[in-house]
């Protein structure tokens, strides 16, 4: 029997689409004109229990990662989520761990939402944008009415239950000119772990190809540039960036673990509310459903062929430029959805954000370098596997 190796990180929808906020930046909400299921958005129970089964025969690793997602997935109840804790208990295999993790806004959080995240050890990611004016800049309820205040009051009451929530940070052209500023405030609530996300929108008939809202990708390399001198400065060991740690990677000849600078993609697709199953979160539309759990069992449409072709077409599709460029194993060409301006020379294909990571990766690299040569010489305590 040949055993087969199988990576992946579902995005689960239980919700699809809806969300409780109205961010003006957000790329999901469109997506349920393609259900056309009016108010049922909920992922049945039948169906919940069903999809658990499928993650947990599917997945090969020792540990087993379910990743709760949306629009705002707290809106499916609590009741929801203990289901899904109880589903896993009931079909949990002996000898393995089942991790969770759920991304939201944080709005609907509670005293009894945070006690029962905590007991039952979720990972959770929090957006948060920077401070007041910056966060309010694009994420809004539906009326235009604040959520700073509830997104704040969220992040602190999962501390004080014991969780260390992972700030997830979009990167736009308003706050991306005030990186310091940013970082600072994160490190001030008390953040440990911080993810940057640039924003890209595109928008037909603009010279750019992008909305004014979208980040410069000069800037966004900036940007990143001065928070990764703070950070090699003072915050070493205290504070985990996640693109920094990406590069790092590299140092120990690691493979990437975020899909976008993988060399091949295609590990994280989405199962949506319905069990219909898309290659990627930023591909949700009728050419890239693959199919649906209920009729396709997950591990079927994981190994499939159309699935297959989606990743390796993050490779085959680089320009000469990126294959030829010095800084290709951090990147990877980034994500395909980004991927609309020409070469110097006139290809097409390059990523929009090239010009901001060759200059953020570019400016890191000599530290990248450095722990390398400290980790081959096995001094200051790096092991074999990275630090």
């Amino acid at each position: 029997m040949v055993h087969i190796s199988r990576e992946f990180q579902v995005f689960a929808k239980p919700v699809g689409p809806r969300c409780n906020m109205a961010c003006s930046y957000c790329y999901y909400l469109d997506t349920e004109n393609l259900f056309g299921l009016g108010g049922a958005f909920r992922m049945p129970e039948i169906l919940l229990e069903e999809y658990i089964v499928q993650h947990i025969e599917a997945s090969t690793e020792k540990v087993i990662s379910f990743s709760w997602h949306g629009g705002e997935p707290m809106m499916a109840g609590l009741d929801f989520f203990m289901k899904i804790v109880e589903n896993q208990d009931r079909h949990y295999p002996k000898g393995r761990k089942i991790v969770n993790g759920i991304q939201t806004n944080g709005t609907l959080l509670n005293e009894v939402w945070c006690r029962f995240l905590a007991d039952e050890e979720f990972v959770v990611g929090i957006s948060l944008d920077g401070p007041r004016e910056m966060h309010e800049t694009y994420r809004k309820n539906a009326d235009g009415s604040s959520t700073f205040e509830k997104t704040i009051k969220g992040f602190q009451m999962l501390r004080q239950h014991g969780i260390l929530p992972e700030i997830l940070c979009v990167v736009s052209a308003h706050n991306v000119e005030h990186p310091l500023q940013v970082y600072r405030y994160f490190k001030a609530l008390g953040a440990q772990y911080i993810t940057f996300l640039p924003l890209v929108m595109r928008e037909a008939g603009n010279p750019a190809g992008v909305s004014t809202d979208s980040v410069p990708s000069e800037a966004f390399g900036d940007f990143l540039c001065a928070i990764f001198d703070e950070w090699k400065k003072e915050d070493i060991g205290k504070v985990k960036v996640q693109i920094f740690e990406e590069a790092t990677r590299t140092a120990f000849g690691q493979d990437h673990t975020l899909c976008i600078f993988k060399t091949t993609c295609g590990g994280v697709p989405v199962v949506e509310h319905n069990g219909d199953f898309f290659s990627c979160d930023h591909f949700v539309n009728d050419t890239h459903r693959i199919g649906n759990i209920l009729e396709t069992p997950l591990a079927k449409l994981l190994d499939s062929t159309e699935q297959k072709a989606f990743g390796r077409a993050k490779l085959g599709t680089l320009p000469r430029y990126c294959l030829e460029c010095g800084v290709r194993n951090m990147c990877g060409g980034e994500c395909p959805k980004n991927r609309f301006i020409q070469t110097p020379s006139g290809e097409e294909g390059l990523n929009y954000l090239c010009a901001g990571y060759k200059k953020f990766f570019t400016h890191c690299r000599p530290f990248v370098q450095e722990v390398a040569a400290v980790w081959q010489q096995g001094e200051n305590g790096f092991g074999a596997t990275g630090p």
